[in-house]
């Protein structure tokens, strides 16, 4: 009797062994549910693009925690060796200082890239049109500026890149150029993938200062002082197109460039050069 009671207490004990693990590990998956949705094998954590900021003129080094960057079409640095700058404008609205920077662009036989939300498009048709027949790129930065790495349906993702698209070729007649940027620099290696699963190539940047706040713009010296001590071979320079002190300090600023050896280049010559 006292070796049935022992199999009996041996089973019991089996069995709430059994269900301990089975508690933990729905739990475990309970609270990472909450925190990332898996795709596969690719996470959906995000992160906030950043550089670490030289004043050496030598390149700065990115974000550590997501170097998984590197494997999705991604670029944020061009080459060292070679004085190349490729500047980028972020244009989320338009604040009447685009026509200016472009006079100045074209003074200086400057090639930019223009990143452009869907509503900018179709309310500024005729600065899109000036864009390219001017030589500028007119890049993808969204439909509505949200966080691609919050987007955790695939229709809903694609549709915040192909709908831009659409409305480029409505007003120019041409297809967009495959560069994406990401909105306020949030990614996850999902939204990397996505984003190059549809042919488009990611840029981040080298360069960024606070240029957006329309109220609390910088001032000339301030701007051009901070440009000139980051200024780097190969610098991905992102700035805003909405930007007053931009408009007012970019023919001073090229102008710098150029005296320092630097030539502006298109992104087209980054990604084709960085392929061979």
């Amino acid at each position: 009797m006292k070796n049935n009671n022992y199999g009996n207490y041996f089973i019991i004990g089996f069995f709430a062994i059994l269900l301990g693990i089975i508690a933990i590990t729905n739990s475990n998956l309970f609270n990472k549910s909450k925190t990332q949705i898996l795709d596969g094998d690719l996470s959906t954590r995000e992160y906030n693009w950043y550089f670490n900021p030289r004043e050496d003129h030598k390149q700065p080094d990115p974000i550590k925690e997501a170097e998984f960057f590197k494997n999705y079409d991604t670029y944020y640095v061009g080459d060292k060796d070679e004085k190349v700058i490729y500047l980028t404008f972020d244009a989320g609205y338009e604040n009447g200082y685009t026509n200016l920077l472009l006079d100045t662009l074209k003074k200086h036989n400057a090639p930019a890239n223009f990143f452009v939300v869907e509503h900018y498009i179709k309310s500024n048709p005729d600065l899109v049109k000036r864009m390219v027949n001017e030589g500028h790129l007119v890049c993808n930065h969204s439909k509505s500026h949200v966080s691609m790495a919050s987007i955790d349906n695939v229709d809903k993702f694609k549709n915040e890149i192909l709908s831009v698209e659409k409305a480029y070729k409505e007003v120019t007649g041409k297809d967009m150029p495959k560069y994406f940027r990401p909105p306020m620099g949030k990614f996850s290696e999902r939204s990397l993938k996505y984003t190059q699963d549809l042919g488009y190539s990611t840029i981040f940047w080298s360069f960024a200062y606070v240029d957006w706040y329309d109220s609390n713009q910088p001032s000339h010296e301030e701007a051009k002082n901070k440009i000139y001590s980051r200024t780097h071979p190969g610098a991905i320079v992102l700035l805003h197109s909405n930007s007053q002190t931009n408009a007012e300090i970019l023919d001073e600023v090229l102008t710098h460039w150029e005296n320092e050896g630097y030539t502006i280049k298109s992104l087209d010559y980054l990604t084709k050069k960085q392929s061979n």
